[in-house]
């Protein structure tokens, strides 16, 4: 353990204190040596051990692991070597990312076995940026859905109340970071899978642009649509982490090249002037009344911070059947030989959902790839206006834990995909999302505003998100676990 230079006040900072602090201000003690990476991880640790039955965040933590890259983390400081972004920060992996050397299940019976031989590219540049990797997150099976529960490991819980669900399918990874069980979490979006679960959990989650992170190794079936990124509780730290995992990989001919400055200083810029749409509905969905209430209240703030915020009606139509019909068939691709001799292995609800894909033929799917443009030339033009679009990311407030999901929403009945009607268009787009913290309802539960930008706007995005931070801070709220 680190012991020299080591201050009072540092010394003195207990399990409650480390488990709240961001993760910049942890990575800053550990190079001042004020804070060992040692002892940090060993509170955390014991944390998890606390909460890990009530919450049931982690389907696998690795304690050896941890101790052992904490224990070279403390080494490289004191012999002052370079040290990373994330040097000595403990973090969390959803079970879906590929680690090299721990087990990778994606939630599913079919991979209890498997153990990568290659991390997922934002998994390798997290551990070279001195991370230091607690344990692997739950995940709806395969991600498949926006819930969070599996056949292997069962539900996880909402740390602002155990009988409601997380949101999915990065819901333990949001569980993690509410509870204190780590600052960051590095999830995985192909319908709004880190936005849900962070709207839930009154956290930050950040899906980057599309192409920004490099998506292979990984499991198949989320093509066009699937983005890796960051969970947390403040912007500045899922900034830190987008700093960290950001760049191209020729793996993936999709990736982007990497952008000039950091998107940490992107959160000092101003966004003063900035024309800014509000849609309490894109049109078309059903939301309930207290949760436009409190989205619609954080989306008026913009205006004090500087910028023109015009409510709008996009006028577009639902892009969910193009979405589903996209995804089904993917994943029938990837996962029908499986289904044909493991279906009883499996999630009932997605081998339903891989039924679905079987039933579409190749010309439905690219007519709903055609259909996908063509709602993305709408969104282009729309944001020729405006700097950022502003809706809430979901329709309705946390949810019970027992797998079902509304389909009445404020006097109408919708669709399975209705009560997250804001986040998967922007999975078919490709653009930079943003949920944060909008406010909490009457009762005690999170609820989230969406910041939408441009294509490949992700400085801007984490400059709307920090700006609204500042004005309406949500850090010292804390779950009553």
């Amino acid at each position: 353990m680190i012991q020299c230079g080591v201050d009072a006040e540092a010394a003195a900072l207990s399990q409650h204190d480390l488990a709240w602090r961001p993760a910049l201000e942890l990575a800053a003690l550990v190079r001042d040596k004020q804070i060992s990476p040692v002892d940090l991880t060993a509170a955390l640790l014991e944390r998890i051990e606390a909460l890990q039955a009530h919450l049931n965040a982690f389907c696998l933590v690795t304690p050896d692991v941890a101790r052992a890259a904490a224990r070279e983390a403390e080494i490289a400081v004191m012999k002052r070597e370079p040290l990373g972004l994330l040097h000595g920060v403990p973090v969390s992996i959803k079970d879906v990312l590929y680690t090299r050397g721990i087990r990778t299940t994606g939630g599913s019976r079919l991979y209890t076995e498997l153990v990568p031989e290659e991390d997922h590219p934002a998994v390798a540049r997290l551990r070279a940026a001195g991370a230091v990797i607690l344990g692997k997150t739950n995940t709806a099976e395969l991600g498949h859905k926006a819930l969070t529960d599996n056949p292997l490991f069962g539900p996880t819980r909402n740390p602002w109340d155990p009988a409601r669900t997380p949101g999915g399918s990065s819901g333990g990874a949001a569980a993690a970071v509410a509870s204190g069980l780590g600052p960051i979490a590095l999830g995985t979006d192909g319908g709004g899978s880190v936005r849900i679960p962070a709207a839930f959990c009154g956290i930050v989650g950040l899906k980057p642009s599309f192409g920004r992170v490099p998506e292979t190794p990984g499991f198949p079936g989320w093509d066009h649509v699937g983005h890796t990124g960051p969970l947390a509780r403040t912007v500045r730290d899922a900034a830190l982490v987008l700093d960290a995992i950001a760049g191209p990989d020729d793996r993936d001919r999709a990736s982007l090249p990497r952008e000039p400055g950091t998107y940490l200083a992107a959160c000092d810029e101003g966004i003063a002037g900035l024309n800014v749409a509000w849609s309490p509905d894109l049109g078309y969905a059903a939301v309930e009344d207290g949760v436009l209430a409190v989205a619609g209240n954080a989306a008026a703030e913009f205006e004090a911070l500087g910028c023109h915020v015009e409510v709008v009606n996009p006028g577009w139509e639902s892009p969910e059947a193009a979405f589903s019909t996209i995804v089904s068939a993917q994943f029938h691709a990837a996962w029908g030989d499986a289904l044909s001799t493991a279906e009883e292995q499996m999630d009932p609800t997605l081998a339903r959902f891989i039924r679905r894909g079987a039933r579409v033929s190749t010309r439905e799917y690219l007519q709903a790839m055609a259909e996908a443009n063509a709602y993305w030339r709408e969104v282009r033009a729309f944001l020729e206006r405006f700097d950022l679009l502003l809706t809430p990311v979901t329709a309705v407030p946390p949810f019970a834990a027992d797998g079902r999901v509304p389909r009445e929403i404020a006097g109408r009945e919708v669709s399975a995909l209705g009560w997250m009607p804001f986040t998967y268009p922007f999975n078919l787009t490709g653009q930079p999302a943003a949920s944060v913290p909008a406010g909490w309802t009457d009762d005690g539960l999170p609820i989230g505003l969406q910041i939408v930008g441009r294509r490949h706007a992700d400085r801007t995005v984490l400059a709307a998100a920090a700006a609204y931070e500042a004005a309406c801070p949500w850090r010292d709220r804390q779950p009553p676990l």
